[in-house]
């Protein structure tokens, strides 16, 4: 398995105890396209945090005693780049200020800010907090404004948000040991309940909102357990606590259904892995075993019928 991204760390453990702040500060400054921090006059201080990616979403676990980030109008203007940016505290909480409304945000919870406006986060105590950059642009391709958004608490009510929050979480912890691949997918799985979440505050309707949740977590799951030839409509029901008629309206406007949906990402999965140089001495049975496929005949069948080759003959064409 390739390691997903290799992680970013800072700390200020080997600074000198009265170059911390100012070292601490430049490294926000430095990589997170401009911020000013203090420390609240404060003489002591002392942080760390840890940043990895998975596909277009960066997660990072930050630990410092009490401090606060702003980000000026003359910071945004020298920034073209358009992320929103969510806290999610483990310990201690935050105060998220944007748009005239301010967040006050405890473990359990989190808040989203922009970053192509002002904004200011105070730590008010020592923290530890999982901070989530996403691209901007993914959130709002759906066309809802998400400036009214920003700076407002989710989670406390558990539902959507609340699985946005577990999935942030979960990938942070198995992010060290995912393929690139399936970091990517956990990254659009985090993307999926955020924008969820923003559209069921903004009050689209909830059954939308619950089914298109439904639909994402079955996605999570499919990709979590794509080797399993056991995994299936009725294994997908069980593990989730709901019946095959919901799984069915979660996937009422694709074509090919849950099932159809399995087999398209065994069948991807597939291609990838023969086209891959890296893996060119690979037998074709030990991939197509790995994707879930128990029946070797059957995967060729179903291969040539979705990519017009039979698959020794795709890895003999990627590879000229």
């Amino acid at each position: 398995m390739n390691p997903a991204a290799a992680a970013t760390v800072v700390s200020t453990d080997l600074v000198p105890p009265s170059d911390r702040l100012a070292f601490w500060g430049e490294s926000m400054h430095r990589l997170f396209d401009g911020l000013d921090c203090d420390a609240y006059g404060d003489a002591g201080f002392d942080g760390r945090f840890t940043s990895t990616q998975a596909g277009d979403v960066v997660l990072t676990r930050l630990e410092a005693n009490r401090h606060r980030v702003t980000r000026s109008r003359s910071l945004v203007r020298s920034s073209s780049v358009g992320y929103l940016k969510i806290v999610a505290p483990l310990l201690g909480c935050a105060q998220v200020q944007q748009c005239g409304r301010e967040a006050q945000v405890a473990p359990g919870e989190w808040s989203i800010y922009d970053t192509t406006d002002s904004y200011a986060v105070g730590n008010p105590q020592r923290v530890e907090h999982l901070i989530v950059r996403v691209p901007k642009q993914r959130l709002a391709e759906r066309g809802f404004a998400v400036d009214a958004l920003m700076a407002r608490c989710f989670g406390a009510r558990g539902g959507v948000a609340r699985l946005a929050l577990e999935t942030m979480r979960s990938t942070w912890r198995e992010l060290p040991g995912m393929s690139p691949e399936a970091a990517r997918s956990a990254g659009d799985a985090i993307l999926q309940f955020v924008q969820l979440s923003l559209l069921e505050i903004a009050g689209r309707p909830s059954a939308t909102t619950q089914r298109l949740a439904l639909r994402e977590r079955i996605k999570r799951l499919v990709a979590q357990r794509l080797a399993d030839p056991a995994l299936s409509v009725d294994e997908i029901a069980y593990a989730l606590g709901c019946s095959r008629r919901h799984l069915y309206n979660a996937f009422a406007g694709e074509s090919d259904g849950v099932a159809g949906y399995i087999l398209g990402e065994r069948l991807e999965a597939c291609r990838r892995d023969l086209a891959d140089p890296a893996a060119a001495s690979r037998p074709v049975t030990d991939i197509a075993l790995a994707r879930g496929f128990g029946n070797l005949a059957y995967f060729s069948r179903v291969f040539k019928a979705r990519y017009g080759l039979a698959p020794r003959e795709y890895r003999a064409s990627a590879v000229r």
